[in-house]
């Protein structure tokens, strides 16, 4: 008995927003690994070229696994909150702005159609 695995891959510490993130995590959400690797491929914003190579990285553990990569489909792609990088900004009189510069863990998961 052939049991299917989930292959995944992540990126942990990542400098993006998770809001911005996820925003384009839901464009391939439950899309097959090409469509998906093309919509990234055009898509402007920072996070989409992150993305792709997560989710190429996905697909190379899957193809190192004797997968195919045409029969792959993206099952989970999910996006969390790593810690804050906090700055601080001088400003007028002696005073200090906090900056808060945050991180991410994006997690993509594969299986098979």
């Amino acid at each position: 008995m052939n049991e299917i695995k989930q292959i995944q891959a992540k990126g942990k510490y990542i400098r993006l927003s998770t809001q911005k993130t996820r925003r384009i995590l839901n464009q391939i959400r439950g899309k097959k690994y090409q469509d998906a690797s093309l919509i990234l491929e055009f898509m402007p914003y920072k996070p989409s070229k992150v993305i792709k190579k997560i989710l190429e990285a996905a697909g190379n553990t899957a193809s190192n696994l004797k997968y195919e990569k045409q029969h792959l489909i993206i099952r989970q792609a999910f996006a969390n909150e790593g810690p804050r990088l906090k700055r601080f900004q001088p400003r007028a009189q002696g005073r200090a702005f906090k900056i808060q510069k945050p991180t991410c863990h994006i997690t993509i998961q594969l299986t098979l159609q």
